[in-house]
Order: C-alpha cells, then sequence, then structure tokens
C-alpha cells in the first residue's frame, strides 16, 4: 500500500517514515481493498510532553477512516492508530460479508 506522509512544521527523518510504512502495510492484512492512505505529522505548540499528533486517514472504497492520536512519540501514535484503524477495518468487512 502506497502511504503519502505529510510533517507539518519539521522534517520527518526516513526512519520514521520507514517505520510508518511498515505499520500501515499490516493493515493489507486484515483489509485488502484499501485504495491509499494518508499520514499527518504534526508538532503541537505546547509546553506538554504529548505534543506529537499522528493522524492517519485510511481510503476504502465507499468510505474512508480517520483516526487522530496524541502521545510522546510519534511511533506511540503510529501504533495506538494502527490498533484503531484495525478494529474499524475488521469491522467493516465483517459488515461486507453479513450484506452478501
Amino acid at each position: 500500500m502506497k502511504v503519502n506522509t505529510q510533517s507539518v512544521n519539521f522534517n520527518a527523518d526516513q526512519k520514521l517514515i520507514d517505520f510508518i510504512q511498515k505499520r500501515m502495510d499490516k493493515l493489507d492484512l486484515f483489509y485488502d481493498k484499501v485504495i491509499s492512505s494518508d499520514v499527518y505529522l504534526k508538532l503541537d505548540n505546547t509546553s506538554d510532553k504529548e505534543n506529537k499528533i499522528f493522524e492517519a486517514r485510511v481510503s476504502v472504497p465507499g468510505d474512508s477512516f480517520v483516526v487522530k492520536k496524541q502521545c510522546k512519540t510519534f511511533e506511540e501514535g503510529t501504533d495506538m492508530a494502527i490498533a484503531s484503524l484495525e478494529r474499524q477495518l475488521k469491522k467493516r468487512k465483517e459488515k461486507l460479508r453479513t450484506h452478501l
């Protein structure tokens, strides 16, 4: 799956982009009809430790899922968002299976 990664107000290093790509590729195991995915990495301008925002938009035929997580690290946010997307994609797959 092609993942379009955009970092807002900073430059993401290649290691982080590869990590996100590897995690997003796992979504194909749960739902193989994913059209595209966009990932936005943002830094919040607060003194709070949890100032990193991971936002992912996954497009599937007829719908799209958006997940937004705020954590201490982008890796932690990625893992939490992927877990949430997995649940949503499994739910959609089950719903489609019951309507056939």
